[in-house]
């Protein structure tokens, strides 16, 4: 369980994000940490019953300042991945806490060329199909409509004209959900948020057999 004191830590850490103040409440970071690999490890076991997480990964909560104007060396907020075991399963999970603006996004965040091409070809011979997959009320009662990044024009060697142009342009497709603070740290949130995930099931099964074939329908798995 995830509890309301990993929001008080995150809360602070923006209030007073240098090292000193860090180094001095890194006890409360450990904890916090902690509680979220606990729960993390709780939903991996659920997910096994209906997917295959492969592995997964809290990102660290150092900042890279390198390229950045904003120097604050610290991130407030928790970021965890989960990777769905390839190469059969293509898609994978996302889990963000931060007070105020937590949630959970499922899909492809640009996907690799060979990949996007793959999809976009897919919705160029099957866009009614793909479009009734992603509108499912199924998902779109949970998680509403995709979203993701866009193209301006339409890409290269795919008419603009198309009657799933908007979904050509597509650089990502991806759901999203949002939470309040209190399903966070609710007894049963990592619970919802399995049940959550089972949901996308039908999105993530239609773009992994696209993905693991060619425009045949033949396995690309030797």
């Amino acid at each position: 369980m995830i509890e309301s004191k990993v929001f008080k830590f995150l809360n602070d850490i923006k209030s007073n994000n240098n090292r000193e103040w860090f180094n001095t409440n890194k006890q409360r970071y450990k904890s916090s940490l902690e509680q979220i690999k606990n729960s993390i490890v709780k939903l991996v076991e659920l997910m096994n019953s209906h997917d295959k997480i492969e592995n997964y990964k809290i990102f660290r909560i150092y900042r890279d300042v390198r390229f950045s104007k904003n120097k604050t060396p610290y991130k407030n907020n928790f970021g965890i991945s989960l990777v769905r075991e390839k190469p059969k399963l293509r898609g994978g999970y996302y889990f963000h806490i931060e007070p105020s603006n937590s949630f959970s996004a499922v899909g492809f965040w640009h996907p690799e060329k060979d990949d996007l091409f793959r999809i976009r070809k897919e919705i160029d011979l099957a866009g009614k199909e793909f479009s009734d997959v992603i509108s499912s009320k199924l998902i779109t009662k949970k998680w509403g409509n995709l979203i993701g990044d866009s193209l301006k024009s339409s890409p290269r060697g795919f008419s603009k004209n198309h009657e799933y142009i908007s979904l050509l342009r597509r650089k990502s497709f991806l759901f999203k959900k949002n939470y309040t603070d209190q399903e966070v740290v609710s007894k049963d949130f990592i619970d919802k948020l399995n049940q959550d995930f089972l949901v996308t099931r039908i999105f993530l099964d239609y773009m992994s057999n696209v993905l693991t074939t060619d425009l045949n329908g033949i396995s690309l798995i030797k």
